[in-house]
C-alpha cells in the first residue's frame, strides 16, 4: 500500500499543495498533521508508523514534512529499512526502492554515526582533560552544614518541610534525597 504524509506547522498554513503531490503520486491513504515539526509527538506520524507492513511505501512531498532533524529522518530511514518499507520524497527525488535511494540513506546514517561517534571522543576527551586538572563533573554537592541542619530539623518532627527547605535554602527534592539515603 502507498502512505503519504503531509505535515504543514500550524493551523493557518494549508495542506493541499503536498495532497495534490501524494495524490498524483497514488498515495491510497494520507495522514495529515497541522502541527511543528519540532514536536517529537505527532499522533498522525505515529499511526502510520503503526500501520506499516512489508512492502509499504512511505511518500512525503520533502524531507523536512516528516523529519524534525537529520538524526530523526535517519531513524525513521532505519524503522522503514527494518519494515522492508520503501521510502520516496518526491521534491528532493528520493526513493529508496532504487539503487541510489538506498545508497543515499546509507550514505546519511554513516555520517551520523560518524557524528555521534566523533561528540562522544570530545566528550570524553573534555573529561579527561578536567579531570586531569582536578576538577569533577556532576552537580555541586550542597554545603553539608546545610544538609546536617535539615536532617536535624527534620529528624526532631518539631518542623514542616516546608520550614525546612526555607531554613536552609534547601529544595524538597535535595532534602528527600538525603532522607531515602539515611532511611
Amino acid at each position: 500500500m502507498i502512505f503519504g504524509y503531509a505535515r504543514v506547522s500550524t493551523d493557518e498554513q494549508n495542506l493541499d499543495m503536498q495532497l495534490d503531490a501524494l495524490n498524483r503520486y497514488g498515495a491510497e491513504k494520507i495522514y495529515k498533521e497541522k502541527m511543528t515539526g519540532t514536536r517529537k509527538d505527532r499522533p498522525q506520524l505515529e499511526e502510520l508508523l503503526k500501520v506499516l507492513r512489508k512492502g509499504d511505501k512511505v511518500v512525503v512531498y520533502k524531507l523536512d514534512r516528516i523529519s524534525r532533524s537529520t538524526k530523526h529522518l535517519i531513524e525513521l530511514s532505519e524503522q522503514f529499512n527494518e519494515l522492508d518499507v520503501d521510502f520516496i520524497s518526491i521534491s528532493d527525488n528520493i526513493d529508496t526502492s532504487t539503487a541510489m535511494g538506498k545508497f543515499f540513506f546509507r550514505m546519511m546514517a554513516s555520517i551520523a554515526e560518524l557524528e555521534r561517534d566523533i561528540i562522544s571522543e570530545r566528550t570524553k576527551s573534555g573529561l579527561e582533560a578536567a579531570r586531569a586538572r582536578g576538577r569533577m563533573g556532576g552537580r555541586p554537592s550542597k554545603q553539608s552544614e546545610k544538609v546536617e541542619t535539615a536532617l536535624k530539623m527534620y529528624k526532631s518532627k518539631d518542623h514542616t518541610i516546608r520550614e525546612i527547605t526555607e531554613a536552609t535554602s534547601l529544595s524538597k527534592t535535595t532534602l528527600y534525597r538525603y532522607l531515602n539515603k539515611i532511611e
